[in-house]
């Protein structure tokens, strides 16, 4: 069982995480600092199918995608990163409308460069995904050209 020891910032636009998206999954991660992982469950609804009753896969990208990423924030809620490259494993259909759980963890840590790691499990402990990503610093003027100095300040840890 994972630890809920303190909970990650969200945002307001992200498809993800963003309160303020009415079309988004508004996922919330929490950090385990024993096991040093980041984590959320959810349940993900149907309208975001590829078959009926399963999770799209570029979904369970998304996903895994920003929960291995979020790994990093465990102690730095400013150390945004983007991803250069991510590999992906399907091995078994995620189930739309069913708990999930995306955990996240570092393999390598790096202040301009890392290398994370995640998976999607279901309650009885089954992983349907997995991911191996690297992740960058983006260059110097990259958050002031794509708007985040407007979203900062919704950029915070908000009550479930």
């Amino acid at each position: 069982m994972l630890e809920k020891n303190s909970k990650q910032p969200n945002s307001r636009s992200c498809f993800l995480c963003g309160r303020g998206n009415s079309i988004g999954l508004k996922m919330s991660w929490y950090n385990d600092e024993k096991t040093q992982k980041a984590w959320s469950e959810l349940v993900v609804p149907e309208q975001f199918n590829s078959y009926p009753g399963v999770v799209h896969g570029g979904v369970v990208a998304a996903i895994l995608d920003e929960t291995s990423g979020r790994a990093l924030l465990l102690g730095n809620d400013d150390q945004l990163m983007v991803t250069a490259h991510l590999e992906l494993k399907y091995r078994h259909p995620t189930p739309t409308n069913q708990p999930i759980t995306a955990v996240g963890w570092i393999i390598k840590g790096g202040k301009k460069r890392a290398r994370v790691a995640g998976e999607i499990r279901l309650a009885d402990g089954t992983v349907t995904a997995e991911c191996r990503a690297t992740i960058l610093k983006p260059p110097a003027g990259f958050f002031e050209s794509h708007g985040w100095q407007e979203e900062k300040p919704y950029w915070k840890v908000y009550d479930d």
